[in-house]
């Protein structure tokens, strides 16, 4: 009886490992089509549309129930807004800093999660949180060379370069934080299948208005950047299609500690396919990043 446990357990591990994978190449297909000419709101539109109709599609197969209260419908449109800003900053960033820095910008999000339970609901931070954050935030110090040193520009030479892209990145974590505390507390109970559905159409719809806002779509001008396009919605949209549909079979939940190797698989393939390289101090702090968010993913609760 012991076996197919064990089989079962191979199979969820390697279906978190090729999920995060597939968000890490989602964000390195999407610095390849910002280098040829696309632009953050298409990218963000059309990605979000397209994985709304596949998620609406598997919501209308399976039969999920529609319930919602108005309550969690206005908390909805609210996480969507969240959603829809947090999608924007991170491409933005994924376009001014090489994919794997960006990345890890980005997972400071469990710290900011815990701010806004604090401050939106007064839920004390757990020891584990208080204890991870100067080791998270050493480790993003080491990744992103903050003094300079690595690069030889020093400090004020190395934030001149990549202080935008940060600033881009931290904003995406800290709102997304905030709209997994409003998750968690306020539309946990509606099914995930549903809720990606509607919160990703509503982030398409949204992100539709910023590029209508910038004067319409601004598309590759390369083969390479429609290569790019493709590629960030096919892997972007099977990623949550498995996370939503395959994962929960296999007894595992999309934000398994795994799935935080993201930003190590974004590293391999943005050297490989884009010549992106950083310091071996940064990769470094990289897998201190990535230890210390899996450390607090995996811990008893």
């Amino acid at each position: 009886m012991t076996a197919p446990a064990r089989t079962l357990g191979r199979a969820a591990f390697v279906t978190l490992l090729l999920t995060a994978c597939l968000f890490g190449a989602n964000h390195v297909a999407a610095r390849l089509a910002f280098n040829n000419g696309l632009d953050v709101a298409s990218a963000v539109t059309v990605r979000s549309l397209l994985t709304a109709a596949v998620v609406a599609c598997i919501v209308w197969l399976q039969r999920v129930p529609h319930r919602v209260t108005p309550r969690q419908r206005g908390f909805l449109l609210l996480i969507s807004l969240l959603v829809a800003v947090q999608s924007l900053c991170l491409y933005a960033a994924v376009a001014r800093l090489p994919v794997a820095l960006a990345l890890l910008t980005f997972n400071t999000y469990p710290l900011w999660t815990a701010f806004f339970a604090w401050l939106l609901y007064r839920h004390r931070p757990e020891r584990a949180v208080l204890l991870a954050m100067p080791v998270l935030l050493f480790g993003l110090a080491l990744a992103l060379d903050a003094l300079g040193a690595a690069s030889g520009l020093g400090a004020a030479g190395q934030w001149s370069r990549i202080g935008v892209g940060v600033a881009f990145a931290l904003v995406a974590a800290a709102v997304f934080g905030a709209a997994l505390a409003l998750t968690q507390h306020e539309v946990a109970a509606i099914d995930g299948r549903l809720r990606t559905a509607v919160t990703m159409g509503l982030v398409g719809l949204l992100a539709l208005v910023a590029v209508q806002l910038q004067g319409g779509f601004h598309l590759p001008q390369a083969a390479a950047g429609w290569w790019g396009l493709a590629g960030l919605t096919l892997f972007y949209g099977t990623a949550f299609t498995v996370m939503f549909t395959l994962l929960p079979k296999l007894g595992v939940v999309g934000s398994s500690p795994i799935m935080n190797v993201e930003p190590v698989a974004a590293l391999v393939m943005a050297w490989a396919l884009l010549g992106q390289t950083i310091a071996p101090v940064q990769v470094l702090g990289a897998l201190i990043v990535v230890g210390a968010v899996m450390a607090l993913g995996l811990r008893k609760r």
